[in-house]
């Protein structure tokens, strides 16, 4: 069943986490993207809304890398009702889809609830004082609908703030896979 993105307020603080890259033995944290334009974006493997922007996603990654942007991708879901996106099978896919940004696993489902994330995909996008500016979809396409992938939203946004300038008010949730939470885990979102 899709879901949508709760719309976190903008100038919401950067929430602080420390995860594992589950390509590497790096911990990832958030204290890496302060000072920088940051990409954080929920995704999982199973997610046909994630597999469908997957290439335009890593694309876009490696295009706005090189202008100093950074990424970070997270997998909040529960492995024990969806084993495919435990941390084993996420280095298998990161590698497969060619990630050039780590993608790392938030066992506790912490993260996930800091951010309010509901869905995947989910995107946040942090001006380099790490307030919110940005957070919704990557663009109009789904996987129903047959426009073609081009990251418009994320890119508008990203190409205001490499500009000085805060992007537009008029963002748009994400719809996805509703992040699938351990039993007892209420949201309250």
């Amino acid at each position: 069943m899709a879901a949508s993105s709760t719309m976190l307020e903008l100038g919401t603080e950067l929430p602080t986490f420390s995860l594992p890259d589950t390509t590497s033995d790096v911990v990832v944290s958030s204290a890496a993207l302060r000072g920088s334009v940051a990409v954080v974006a929920f995704f999982c493997n199973h997610c046909p809304y994630v597999k469908h922007i997957q290439a335009g996603f890593s694309a876009f990654a490696r295009e706005y890398g090189a202008r100093g942007v950074k990424f970070v991708a997270i997998s909040s879901n529960d492995v024990a009702s969806h084993p495919e996106d435990g941390p084993e099978k996420m280095a298998e896919e990161a590698r497969a889809a060619g990630y050039t940004f780590p993608y790392v696993y938030d066992e506790s489902q912490s993260v996930a609830l800091a951010f309010r994330a509901a869905c995947t995909p989910e995107l946040y996008v942090f001006d380099p004082s790490s307030k919110l500016a940005y957070r919704g979809r990557f663009d109009d396409s789904t996987v129903r609908n047959g426009l073609p992938v081009t990251g418009k939203d994320a890119r508008e946004a990203l190409d205001a703030l490499l500009a000085g300038k805060r992007p537009g008010p008029d963002q748009k949730p994400s719809i996805g896979c509703s992040i699938k939470w351990k039993p007892g885990v209420t949201p309250g979102f």
